[in-house]
């Protein structure tokens, strides 16, 4: 399993939706508006893209799966409330 980040940029609202849904089906957790994170197995992240070209089809957007060294993620710096989404 390694620590990782799915950002997107969708136009379509639908297109969007779905997407956001499927990387909460992988269990990953929403840090952003676009950005996902959480622990996948490189099977897990070759599933979780392979569905999200099927959602994506030809509409327009740019979706990045990037696997993070767990190295590096213990290090990353978060300023701001954990739970913040939680309290909007």
């Amino acid at each position: 399993m390694n620590p990782t980040l799915v950002m997107y940029d969708i136009e379509d609202d639908k297109a969007r939706t779905k997407i956001a849904d499927a990387c909460q089906d992988y269990g990953l957790d929403r840090v952003q508006f676009s950005a996902f994170v959480g622990m996948l197995s490189r099977n897990h992240q070759e599933e979780l893209m392979l569905r999200i070209e099927r959602i994506l089809g030809d509409k327009r957007g740019r979706v990045q799966l990037i696997s993070i060294g767990r190295h590096e993620w213990k290090n990353r710096i978060i300023i701001g409330e954990e739970d913040y989404e939680q309290h909007r």
